[in-house]
């Protein structure tokens, strides 16, 4: 019986994992598009963050309706809908390409993010339970978080790889990369479709009764506590490569786009390689332990970063368009803000399985509350967009230096359940 329950959901892991792929391809567009929207609409440093905003801010939105879908409708459906939100959205941005047209670009990357949100809703508690909770539900997530980086690897060094000169650029010349992202949901919409998928809220629904509930996921401190590390780390994993790639590509620097959007899918293919680890070692080592380890070593990566001279430079290897590795000269510090993306690579499951772990009967509501804080990828990378123009771009990283100092002090303390006392069945 344990056997064929294992076999049966082989395929909705695959597809759930699949999901992880688009969410990450589709978001990091925006990164090399706040390089592109800063020339071509001669931007400040917070204008081209705006896209990156719009698409996290659309995660306020969308996070709790997303919750409510997942519980009336189910996995499969809210997937669907998604999968139809995003193409649309990513149509959008096309066109926006076409007219010229900054706003039309904005309103792309909205609409997109209301698809990333509603993704991130089904496809988080649904490898979670899939994986049994704990830390198998962890080492799940580890392993489609090693496939969302992957995707996340690619679009800088394609996006940069099909800009050439940043100063000549325009988001027309991207449109291979959003032919190519529209191209990946349609063929999850046909697959997806076609698939069953364990529907647990759907089946809680039935099981329980309407009775009024006097607690919540809000009940639960970890979880309060949870929600607000989702949304510092988001801010942290965007922030640190998208600006990365402005300082890499400013005056001040002077690296040619294609180098630069390589050192940005370096910090992605790293958070790849980290995730693998996880994925390895995530049955053995407890969330709390992995989220620990990396917020210490995190918090020493940007104090180098910022405090390192860019004029003592290393060489060090980049993940190439050609997918292979060269060797490029770089300040230290660029470096050690590639290096991070070892250290956000294992945060998000980390963080997420803290934050729903004893939640049962709250978990499907939990994620939709969760996605919603997932709008902090658009308003941290905006203060550190302040923060750059006012302050320059290695200062800008102190924002990301706090955010790293509460996700230690979550680790260490905020994820521990002190509500056993709710009833969750």
């Amino acid at each position: 019986m344990n056997s064929t329950n294992q076999k049966n959901y082989t395929l909705p892991i695959i597809m759930m994992v699949a999901l992880f792929f688009m969410i990450s391809f589709v978001t990091g567009l925006q990164n090399p598009f706040g390089v592109i929207v800063k020339h071509q609409f001669q931007a400040t440093n917070l204008m081209s963050q705006l896209g990156n905003a719009a698409n996290f801010i659309a995660y306020a939105f969308m996070g709790v309706p997303a919750g409510m879908l997942l519980q009336k409708i189910g996995y499969k459906k809210t997937a669907l809908l998604a999968i139809i939100v995003g193409f649309v959205g990513v149509f959008i941005s096309y066109l926006s390409g076409l007219a010229g047209s900054y706003a039309v670009y904005l309103t792309g990357a909205f609409v997109s993010g209301f698809s990333m949100c509603m993704l991130n809703t089904v496809v988080n508690p649904m490898l979670n339970t899939l994986g049994g909770g704990g830390n198998k539900g962890n080492q799940l997530i580890q392993v489609a978080g090693s496939v969302n980086s992957i995707g996340a690897t690619i679009v800088p060094v394609l996006v940069g790889y099909l800009m050439g000169d940043a100063a000549q650029a325009t988001i027309s010349d991207a449109a291979p990369a959003l032919f190519l992202a529209m191209g990946i949901f349609a063929l999850a919409f046909i697959v997806l479709i076609s698939m069953n998928i364990p529907e647990p809220s759907l089946e809680r629904q039935q099981k329980s009764s309407s009775s009024s509930d006097k607690h919540s996921a809000f009940s639960f401190r970890h979880f309060i506590l949870g929600t607000v590390a989702i949304f510092i780390y988001v801010g942290v994993e965007v922030g640190i490569p998208n600006f990365m790639n402005l300082f890499a590509t400013s005056e001040e620097l002077g690296i040619d786009p294609t180098t630069a959007g390589s050192l940005v899918g370096t910090y992605w293919f790293l958070m790849m390689v980290g995730r693998l680890c996880g994925a390895s070692l995530g049955a053995r080592f407890s969330s709390k332990s992995m989220l620990t380890l990396a917020s210490a070593v995190g918090l020493v990566f940007i104090l180098i970063a910022i405090f390192a001279p860019i004029t003592t430079k290393v060489s060090m290897p980049v993940f190439l368009s050609s997918l292979s590795f060269g060797m490029v000269e770089v300040p230290i510090g660029i470096m050690f803000l590639a290096l991070c993306g070892l250290c956000t690579s294992i945060m998000w499951g980390g963080i997420f399985n803290l934050a729903v772990e004893g939640l049962g009967k709250y978990t499907e509501a939990a994620s939709g509350f969760f996605m919603v804080m997932v709008c902090g990828g658009g308003i941290l990378p905006l203060i550190q967009g302040v923060v750059a123009d006012n302050a320059g771009f290695q200062a800008s990283y102190f924002v990301i230096l706090v955010g790293l100092a509460y996700l230690l002090y979550y680790a260490l303390i905020g994820s521990k359940n002190v509500n056993k006392d709710i009833p969750v069945d």
